[in-house]
This record gives C-alpha cells, sequence and structure tokens, in this order.
C-alpha cells in the first residue's frame, strides 16, 4: 500500500510540472528601432605592422607627452603626432604614427608604449625618425567600446567580429524569443558611461629622465620597471623589465571608476570619479593601498607637491555631479589625507605644477596662473590669467608651459614669472568634436 501511495504522488507532481510548464507563455517578438550599430575593424587589421607616416594636421584634441626634446601628441583612436621641440618657439611637425585605438602612451628610455584598443604596441624610437614596431601584447585590455555621444540604444555587440572602431545610427531589427517579456530598449543618456569598458578615461607626473612626462589627464604611467593603466574599475600592471617584450602583470581592482594617475616619489595618487586613491609604490610592481580622500562624484586629475595634493572636480559630462572647484589636501602623512581649502573654479580640467607654481586649466574660464606659497590662500596669488581659451590639460617643464586646448597647442616661457609670454602655437585642423 505504502508503494502505491508514493507512485501516485509522483505521477501528481509529474502531471503538475507538466500542467504549469504547457501553461507557461512564451515571448515571440520583431522588434525595429534606431540604434547606434558597431562598426568594425577585424583583430587581423588591427594587428598590422605599425608603420610611420608623414606629418598631418591633428583633428581631435588628445594627451599630450614629453620625452627628452621631443613632443608626442594623441589624436585621439588615431595615432600619436611627433614634434621635434628642442625650440619650443618653433616646433618641427616631424611625423605621425598611426595606431588604431591608441588614447595614452608612455616612454621608457627608447620605447613608446602605446594602447591600441585591447592591445599594448612597443616601438623602438632611437631613431625618431623611423619607428619600428618590435612587440604587441595582444588582449591585455579589455574590450573597449568607444564614446556613444547620442540618445539611441546600442544594438548587439559582436567581439567575435573584431573591434569597435564607430557607431552608424541605422534602424535597427531584433527577434527576440523565450519564456518571459523581453527586456526593454534602453536608451543611453548623453555622455553616460558605456559598459563593456568605457575608453574616454582621462595624467603625469615627472618619475625619472629616463621616463617621458605626461599631463595630468593621462590615465597610465611608469615607476621603476612598471607601467600603470586604469580602466574603468582596475588598474592593470604591465612588467617593463624586458623593455621590448613587456608581460602582463597583476589587475588590480580598484572598486571606482578611476580617471587619472600621478606619481610623486614612491607614491601612487589615482583620481577617481569620487576621490583620490593613494598607494605606496616602493615596491613598483605591488601597490600597497594607504588611503583614500572622499568627495562628490565628478571628474578628477590630481597633482601632488612636497606633500600638498593639488585636485580639480568638474561637473557635468559623464562624470556627474555638481561641483567645480579645486581641493588642495596635506597629504604628507599619506594615511591621513587632510583638506586645507577648496577654492571654487569654473569648469576645470587638467593642471601641473613646477615648485611653487601651479598652472589650472579652467576650460571655458582659460589658462590660471597661481602661486601657491601658502596653499590655504591661494586665491589671493594669481599671477596671471589668459581668459578666453578651452584650456584642457598642461605640462610645466623647464620653464616652458605646453598647453592643449580644443583648437591647438601653445606654448609659454615662464621663466620669468613677472614676464610670461607665448612663443608658439599648433592648430588644430577641426576644433574639438
Amino acid at each position: 500500500m505504502k508503494t502505491t501511495y508514493n507512485l501516485f504522488l509522483l505521477s501528481l507532481m509529474a502531471g503538475c510540472t507538466l500542467f504549469l510548464t504547457s501553461c507557461k507563455d512564451t515571448f515571440t517578438e520583431t522588434r525595429t528601432y534606431m540604434a547606434y550599430v558597431p562598426e568594425y575593424m577585424t583583430y587581423d587589421e588591427l594587428r598590422k605592422p605599425v608603420e610611420v607616416s608623414e606629418s598631418s594636421a591633428i583633428e581631435t584634441m588628445g594627451k599630450i607627452y614629453i620625452k627628452d626634446n621631443y613632443l608626442f601628441v594623441n589624436e585621439k583612436y588615431e595615432g600619436i603626432h611627433v614634434f621635434d621641440n628642442s625650440d619650443p618657439s618653433h616646433p618641427v611637425d616631424l611625423s605621425f604614427i598611426p595606431i588604431p585605438g591608441n588614447v595614452d602612451l608612455a616612454i621608457m628610455d627608447n620605447f613608446l608604449y602605446a594602447d591600441s584598443y585591447i592591445d599594448l604596441v612597443v616601438l623602438n624610437i632611437a631613431d625618431i625618425a623611423h619607428p619600428e614596431q618590435v612587440f604587441r601584447l595582444e588582449g591585455v585590455f579589455p574590450y573597449t567600446i568607444p564614446d556613444v555621444e547620442s540618445d539611441y540604444p546600442i544594438a548587439l555587440i559582436d567581439q567575435e567580429k573584431g573591434v569597435i572602431t564607430g557607431w552608424s545610427l541605422e534602424e535597427y531589427t531584433e527577434e527576440y524569443e523565450g519564456d518571459i517579456a523581453p527586456p526593454p530598449v534602453i536608451y543611453w543618456d548623453r555622455g553616460s558611461d558605456v559598459w563593456l569598458s568605457y575608453s574616454n578615461s582621462e595624467s603625469g607626473g615627472n618619475v625619472s629622465q629616463t621616463v617621458g612626462v605626461g599631463g595630468s589627464l593621462a590615465r597610465c604611467i611608469i615607476a621603476g620597471s612598471t607601467l600603470y593603466v586604469l580602466n574603468q574599475l582596475e588598474m592593470q600592471l604591465i612588467d617593463l623589465s624586458v623593455a621590448d617584450k613587456p608581460a602582463k602583470g597583476p589587475v588590480f581592482y580598484l572598486s571606482r571608476i578611476v580617471e587619472t594617475v600621478f606619481i610623486d616619489g614612491t607614491f601612487l595618487y589615482i583620481g577617481t570619479q569620487t576621490g583620490m586613491l593613494l598607494y605606496d609604490i616602493q615596491q613598483p610592481a605591488w601597490p600597497v593601498y594607504l588611503s583614500a580622500y572622499d568627495h562628490f562624484q565628478s571628474c578628477d586629475p590630481v597633482v601632488v607637491d612636497e606633500g600638498i595634493a593639488y585636485v580639480t572636480m568638474r561637473s557635468g559630462n559623464r562624470c556627474g555631479g555638481w561641483q567645480n572647484q579645486m581641493d588642495v589636501l596635506n597629504v604628507s602623512d599619506p594615511k591621513n589625507p587632510a583638506l586645507i581649502r577648496s577654492y571654487p573654479m569654473a569648469e576645470p580640467y587638467g593642471l601641473g605644477i613646477d615648485q611653487k607654481t601651479l598652472f589650472v586649466c579652467d576650460g571655458p574660464a582659460g589658462l590660471k596662473i597661481y602661486d601657491v606659497s601658502n596653499p590655504s590662500a591661494i586665491d589671493d596669488h594669481l599671477i596671471k590669467i589668459y581668459p578666453g581659451i578651452q584650456a584642457r590639460d598642461v605640462i610645466p617643464l623647464n620653464g616652458i608651459l605646453i598647453m592643449i586646448t580644443a583648437t591647438g597647442i601653445i606654448q609659454y616661457d615662464y621663466s620669468d614669472l613677472n614676464n610670461i609670454v607665448e612663443i608658439s602655437r599648433i592648430p588644430f585642423a577641426l576644433e574639438d568634436k
């Protein structure tokens, strides 16, 4: 009798399951809407050897970098322009190095390291007129999605087709079939971050004579034989012990959306959208977290000099937030950064410091130059202001300031702070897009 009862229960349960399954709705839907459809470059095309080409006009603003007497200007996603800047009053356009997907670069000795979408490209620039690709570290960076500038959804992405080089706005049709209702079409707000990874991260710092100097908006930097590269929530380390054949190192997950990186002495300062992170890099291949300084959400480059950190915060754009200001911090105790004072700004971007002279790119308010001998009274010591310039980033070095703007590169001689003089301009072919 017991066996019969158990068999009855099993039969009843099986019947109920069959009934419930047969009653479950199956959704089938065809949807057509306007969407950004990916435009691809195949991996074979991406990984063709880099070959230098003749000089050409810069069309889109990117990052700036100085090594010895040479100025390197990134044209976002396109490659690197090389200038002989031995005479800053007459920079000479030497060449263009086409590198698809390039956003940042760093140089150590005679080797230039540049991102190329998901790869790292290594160029020997001992002969600056004839750079030679010597290595490519494939797949070291996350798959990256370019900027999306309008309020439309993104069509299905197929990573097998290659890297995404851009978008075309098209009528897109998708088929959906499943056991639950299809998800809604997601429209991206203008300027919002796009995952998998967003390549528009915007830092720098003078480390040694064998390493070049980047602006404050760079996302990669070298210390010792380690290259640090920021990408969204992580920091990828690259081992440069064998300079012409780098190796992928560990990835550090930072729990915040990272923006910029700066090195001062044996400390690494990472600007994020919600604050500044401090790391000890006495052992460059293994950074040790020390502390954080938190602020409201905003874009956040940082520079440091003699235990004082200068952090600009910009509202709007993809960073969100509402603050436009510069925070000055005492970081002499790196485990306990302390705010000295906040200063209102218009729309600050990059900044640079040379001893006690601070250069701030305040967007439409132009370039501002301060004496920061007294960090608690910086606004009382404005040396000079250049209004009407869409200033974005600067590199001050040996009395020469290199500034990138929305329409070109401007160089100033500030060796005499009482007589700061503009000495040259490199205009762009088109204004910043």
